[in-house]
């Protein structure tokens, strides 16, 4: 079959597959995390068990309370798992490592260091000459389109700057994985669309997996070749959507038909619909007893 006679039904088969044939970069295996409380043990992650591809982006989503968080900190080793395992490249992840890069929903720059030296930060700690970090950074910065910047302090950029400056920092010792918590939910909506497509101007350019943490729909199909549907109490998985939007993305694509039925059917997922009781008769609505502080004949209605 031509590709010029492939239907989307085909092309999307097609890709997947392709995605399937790369080696699994990161692997989860039955994982559980607990935490004690004054009332008992409660049940954060269930069982989770899942794998991601290299260079593939997957997006993890969830109710709230489903645990999105406390998965990505045990990936990046920040915080232990109770059962189960973590594997980067086949080998048990017991803390953090240079192959997994983290950014935060929150900045995380040390705010006394410029731009430049808080990339330089992460390979002056493993042991470069400060001319090779400074090397290193200068180049990551222009990768970020952030090099006039270089000298500025972190407090003397926008929110998105920031980020990209977070990025930067995460990606300068060449991680196989970035590790991202919902990095651009305290961004505006502008800035957070500009940040979507500079995060897969990125990602297509480099060798890394994405993992990417988000409560919003329409950045997870945006973004994702795949999604984790998490449940809560306790995060459990519930199902992996494989994303039938068309690649390359663009904004334009928020309209069309793989997009909202995507999005409707991981709607159904994380708020499924509720059997309603038969409603009482309607009663008669109280009286108002608010104290009107208007003239009488100034309606708004």
């Amino acid at each position: 079959m031509s590709a010029a006679t492939l239907t989307p039904e085909d092309e999307l088969a097609q890709r997947f597959a392709r995605i399937y044939e790369r080696e699994p970069i990161l692997e989860v295996r039955g994982l559980g995390k607990q935490f004690a409380t004054g009332s008992g043990v409660i049940d954060a992650l269930r069982d989770v068990s899942f794998k991601v591809h290299r260079r593939e982006l997957v997006c993890v989503i969830g109710p709230s309370g489903c645990g999105k968080s406390t998965l990505i900190r045990i990936l990046a080793g920040l915080e232990t798992l109770s059962s189960g395992q973590v594997l980067v490249d086949g080998q048990p992840v017991s803390g953090p490592g240079r192959d997994r890069g983290m950014v935060f929903q929150g900045y995380s720059l040390f705010p006394w260091l410029t731009v430049k030296r808080n990339v330089m930060f992460g390979p002056e700690m493993s042991g470069h000459p400060h001319n090779v970090a400074e090397g290193m950074a200068r180049q990551w910065l222009e990768l970020v389109g952030l090099s006039d910047f270089a000298d500025a302090y972190p407090h003397q950029l926008s929110g998105g700057m920031r980020q990209r400056v977070a990025i930067a920092r995460a990606l300068v010792n060449e991680p196989r994985i970035l590790l991202m918590d919902e990095p651009f939910g305290a961004l505006d909506a502008q800035t957070r669309a500009k940040m979507q497509s500079h995060l897969l101007d990125i990602w297509k350019n480099l060798d890394i997996t994405v993992l990417f943490i988000t409560h919003d729909l329409d950045e997870a199909i945006y973004l994702a070749d795949r999604i984790l549907v998490l449940k809560a109490h306790p995060g459990e998985v519930q199902e992996i959507v494989e994303v039938p939007v068309p690649r390359p993305r663009s904004p334009a694509q928020f309209s069309s038909e793989a997009f909202r039925a995507t999005r409707a059917h991981i709607e159904a997922l994380i708020h499924p619909p509720v059997e309603h009781s038969p409603e009482p008769e309607e009663e008669p609505a109280p009286a108002s007893t608010m104290i009107r502080f208007t003239a009488v004949d100034d309606n708004v209605e």
